[in-house]
């Protein structure tokens, strides 16, 4: 199986890795938000050379393609087409959401016996969020949620959840649900090495013409 670049710049922290059949070979992280411009192409290229791969080598470039920080989509999602198109590589786009219940389902001691809720920071009390079974099938769709203590409440009462992602500590501090848990991620660069390589395993690639990032609230989309 081919090399892949994984790109995820949708957050405050972004990585750029190199995996093959699911497995970093090696990583870097930049979290100074506002330098990811300049982190991602440096990254790739530092990454290739200590690992000795050439361009040749490399099977697909993946992207997380939101939702998230507005600028951080734009900067990996325009990475990714130019390194696709140039290379001549498939593209992979992956939801962030769902990335974040997959890095929480992998950490996950009985991961069957929760749901998982993946929150992503949109400032003030609003959140970018879903809410996924252990097998990463939607029990709540994406939404940009404006939190108060109401929220999650119907899915709660019949289901532990667990929270997680940068916008779960907002959450955290005004929950008050006993089936409510919060498990903090380390897990994440990870799940999209495994996640991308069944996409690229399956052929699961986004036409590149028609690749943009999921801003999901709509007056990002028309943008």
């Amino acid at each position: 199986m081919s090399y892949i670049i994984n790109i995820d710049t949708a957050t405050e922290t972004a990585f750029v890795n190199i995996a093959k059949d699911g497995v970093i070979i090696n990583g870097l992280e930049n979290t100074a938000q506002k330098d990811h411009g300049a982190f991602v192409q440096t990254a790739i290229a530092s990454l290739l050379t200590a690992a000795g791969i050439q361009f040749n080598e490399v099977g697909a470039i993946a992207v997380t393609a939101g939702p998230g920080s507005y600028t951080g989509l734009r900067v990996g999602m325009a990475s990714a087409k130019g390194l696709s198109y140039a290379l001549n590589k498939p593209l992979i786009t992956i939801s962030t959401l769902e990335l974040l219940a997959a890095a929480a389902i992998r950490q996950s001691s009985d991961a069957s016996t929760f749901f998982f809720c993946s929150m992503i920071d949109a400032r003030r009390m609003e959140v970018f969020t879903a809410v996924y079974n252990h097998l990463l099938s939607p029990v709540m769709a994406p939404a940009a949620l404006v939190l108060n203590d109401l929220s999650y409440l119907e899915l709660l009462e019949n289901q532990i959840i667990v929270f997680t992602g940068n916008g779960a500590a907002k959450w955290q501090k005004i929950c008050t649900h006993p089936n409510a848990r919060f498990m903090p991620l380390a897990e994440i660069p990870a799940a999209m090495a495994l996640m991308t390589n069944q996409s690229l395993t399956n052929k699961q690639f986004t036409d590149l013409a028609y690749a943009e990032p999921f801003y999901l609230k709509e007056f990002q989309n028309n943008i």
